[in-house]
């Protein structure tokens, strides 16, 4: 017992000896590093056009399906998918054999109509002479009136059989006219100029009217289908100038809004547009997002070489008036050009970093 007290005494001594020490109030100076080297640009708020965005998936402005108008055998396809075809060209051929009877049949029946109709003008003009001829006679009283009859119905008769025949005439050179439009329909040609992208039918095969053989895409002109909020739907008028962005490329197009759809979808609340575009680059099936323009806004566009991105983390050198830079981070937006808009983390009128980034470092002063 006696050994514990002066233990306790001596701890007593140390603790009340420590508390004399006391850390005065105030702040420690921050020793940082200085930076040289580096370039700063300041960034103002910019007025730009504000785009209203959605998507969806280039296509041929006419898809034009091609279809036999005859039942026969297929004997010669001329075409495969990806060829580039124009308008009339033949796409594949039907047998014909039948087709070219019955033109032929045809054709022989409007030639024998024809000479019957010679011969019907040939009796009416000689009716009609003899009748001047009688008629001449009968005022001199030379022959009676019954002969003068005669020779009267002889005419009228000659006139009618004239008639008769010239109708007979007209519905062989029509049936001689459906003859080579039936004839013809055994040469399958394109409706337009375009694309082939679809063959369903082989040489050999049996066509059958009104089943689809042959898909033609018209490539001279392009439309994107879009979607768009219903709010916006009364906002878009007809030939409204738009841009698409090709999702492979990036490449932004401009193109025209050429339809609307009025009708609201009440499951997903938008209304249709048809959004229509002119490049050689564009083909059917491509992603693309569709820019339409709602006017004007303020906005941060930060140039693209300034963007530090630290694995999913994007951001900007940030230098304040005291010279301090500051890894800040930012949520970008559309680009516009060499420059992107910062959604969020910027507000105009900052100071960042646009050349050095090698020699950046959070926390360090910035020697001007």
């Amino acid at each position: 017992m006696n050994k514990v007290i002066p233990l306790i005494c001596v701890a007593l001594i140390i603790f009340f000896t420590g508390c004399k020490d006391k850390i005065k109030p105030g702040s420690a100076e921050v020793k940082r590093q200085v930076i040289t080297g580096i370039t700063l640009e300041k960034i103002p708020l910019s007025r730009v056009d504000s785009y209203y965005e959605t998507s969806g998936t280039i296509k041929a402005k006419t898809t034009s399906i091609v279809a036999a108008r005859v039942m026969g055998t297929i004997t010669d396809v001329k075409v495969k998918e990806g060829d580039k075809v124009k308008a009339g060209d033949v796409l594949m051929t039907i047998d014909d054999r039948e087709m070219a009877q019955k033109s032929a049949a045809a054709e022989a029946g409007h030639k024998e109509a024809l000479n019957v109709l010679e011969s019907a003008r040939q009796n009416k003009s000689l009716a009609e002479v003899t009748y001047r001829r009688y008629k001449n006679l009968y005022e001199e009283k030379v022959i009676s009136g019954q002969e003068m009859d005669q020779i009267e119905t002889a005419k009228k008769v000659a006139e009618s059989e004239y008639e008769r025949v010239n109708e007979m005439v007209k519905r062989t050179k029509a049936s001689l006219e459906e003859a080579r439009v039936y004839y013809g329909f055994t040469k399958i040609t394109a409706p337009v100029s375009g694309i082939i992208t679809e063959k369903r039918i082989d040489r050999g095969s049996m066509a059958m009217p009104g089943v689809p053989l042959i898909t033609v895409d018209d490539i001279s002109q392009f439309k994107i289908e879009a979607y768009v909020d219903e709010k916006l739907s009364g906002k878009f008028k007809i030939g409204l100038s738009a841009y698409v962005v090709l999702g492979t490329t990036g490449e932004r197009i401009e193109g025209t809004v050429g339809e609307l759809v009025s009708a609201i979808d009440p499951a997903s609340r938008t209304s249709l547009i048809r959004v229509y575009v002119k490049s050689p680059a564009l083909k059917p099936g491509i992603f693309a997002k569709v820019l339409i323009p709602e006017g004007k806004k303020d906005a941060v566009l930060v140039p693209k070489k300034a963007i530090v991105e630290r694995g999913q983390l994007t951001g900007v050198y940030v230098v304040d008036e005291k010279s301090i830079m500051t890894y800040r981070l930012i949520k970008t937006g559309k680009p516009f050009g060499e420059k992107v808009e910062a959604l969020s983390g910027l507000k105009g009128g900052e100071d960042i970093v646009v050349n050095g980034m090698d020699k950046a470092v959070d926390g360090a002063m910035v020697k001007r």
